[in-house]
């Protein structure tokens, strides 16, 4: 192959245009009680986006798992999938145990904790995987109308699956960081700027609300770093 050649395909390489952003955004649920759908769902403690009642036949309802980026949709008119037929939809959970334990409290009939496949009724031995691998510990429960959810419990990423900030949404970032831990910092004992930062950043990229976040990374601070209000 020749010099020229070599050079038009690398060119050709470097110039091809970046791929559309797809991003997942909601999942849609067939309900037959929308009311109770939503008692349901705010009883766990899921934030409220939309209760939207536009005429007798369509409403809309939509709610988003804490630190989630996706949310979830039902109501009147949204859908003509028969109620509960949505299955195994996957929430990603750090500790499976707590998590487990909070959507309990919180008026969910979760399953015990099973390690092996997350799919399917074979290959599940009860209990967390006894090596605290990621991926491979599992629990699920159902909403009133039997829509399915699978906890899997993941604290390490497989390589190339979390995405790379670009420099100018970093930037935004970090000002915004920057202009929350102020009012923190004037109200707080001394402490390492880069900690808050790290929770507070954290929860924002999970998807949480600058309010929320601002509150996760002061439980981090007073857990973790035991750094109390002054």
């Amino acid at each position: 192959m020749s010099t020229a050649n070599t050079t038009t395909e690398s060119s050709a390489r470097v110039q091809e245009p970046r791929k559309a952003d797809l991003r997942l955004e909601v999942v849609v649920l067939g309900v037959s009680d929308v009311d109770r759908a939503k008692a349901f769902y705010e009883g766990l403690g899921w934030r409220l986006d939309a209760d939207f009642p536009i005429d007798e036949h369509f409403r809309i309802v939509q709610f988003t798992p804490p630190g989630s980026p996706a949310s979830i949709q039902f109501g009147t008119g949204v859908t003509t999938m028969e109620p509960g037929s949505v299955k195994d939809i996957y929430l990603a959970v750090g500790d499976i145990e707590a998590a487990r334990d909070e959507l309990i409290r919180n008026g969910a009939d979760v399953s015990e904790v099973w390690h092996g496949r997350g799919l399917g009724s074979e290959g599940h031995a009860p209990g967390r995987d006894p090596d605290g691998s990621s991926y491979r510990s599992f629990a699920s429960f159902s909403d009133p109308d039997g829509n399915g959810y699978l906890l899997q419990e993941v604290t390490e990423r497989l390589p190339g699956r979390v995405e790379q900030i670009d420099i100018a949404t970093l930037a935004e970032l970090l000002h915004d960081t920057a202009e929350h831990h102020d009012p923190y910092e004037k109200s707080s004992q001394p402490h390492n700027w880069w900690d808050w930062y790290a929770a507070y950043l954290s929860a924002r990229l999970a998807g949480s609300s600058q309010d929320e976040a601002s509150a996760s990374a002061g439980r981090y601070m007073a857990e973790t770093k035991h750094i109390l209000p002054l």
